[in-house]
């Protein structure tokens, strides 16, 4: 069993994964790192809303500036994650169609060795 998985893994094209995974985690670093170090929003006109029961008008225009602000990081934050899931999506891709070329590869040569063993009882049976 062991033997199966280690043939499929000789044949994986370790080269492009290696090559491809710096790639794939400085975008993973990135996405973390500008996700991690957004501090918690602040909650603006908390004192306004307190004081008159009713938030003021320049206290809602902070408040929709700031969620307008969020709105489009979480956008560009969704594209790099979306980017990063593509890159992740083809090498994947890549690997499957390698292991399933392996697996045909693997029948065929079974195939082979099953021949080759009747031959040789055969040969034996004379």
């Amino acid at each position: 069993m062991a033997i199966g998985w280690l043939s499929v893994l000789k044949l994986v094209p370790w080269g492009d994964v290696i090559e491809n995974a710096p790639k794939v985690a400085q975008g993973a670093k990135k996405l973390w790192g500008s996700v991690g170090k957004k501090p918690a929003p602040v909650a603006g006109g908390q004192s306004d809303v307190a004081t008159t029961g009713e938030p003021s008008l320049a206290a809602l225009q902070v408040q929709l500036a700031d969620v307008q602000a969020n709105v489009t990081e979480l956008q560009r934050h969704l594209q790099q994650s979306s980017a990063l899931i593509q890159s992740l999506a083809e090498q994947n891709t890549a690997l499957v169609a390698r292991v399933e070329l392996n697996r045909k590869h693997q029948l065929w040569l079974a195939g082979v060795l099953a021949v080759l063993v009747v031959a040789l009882i055969l040969q034996l049976i004379r």
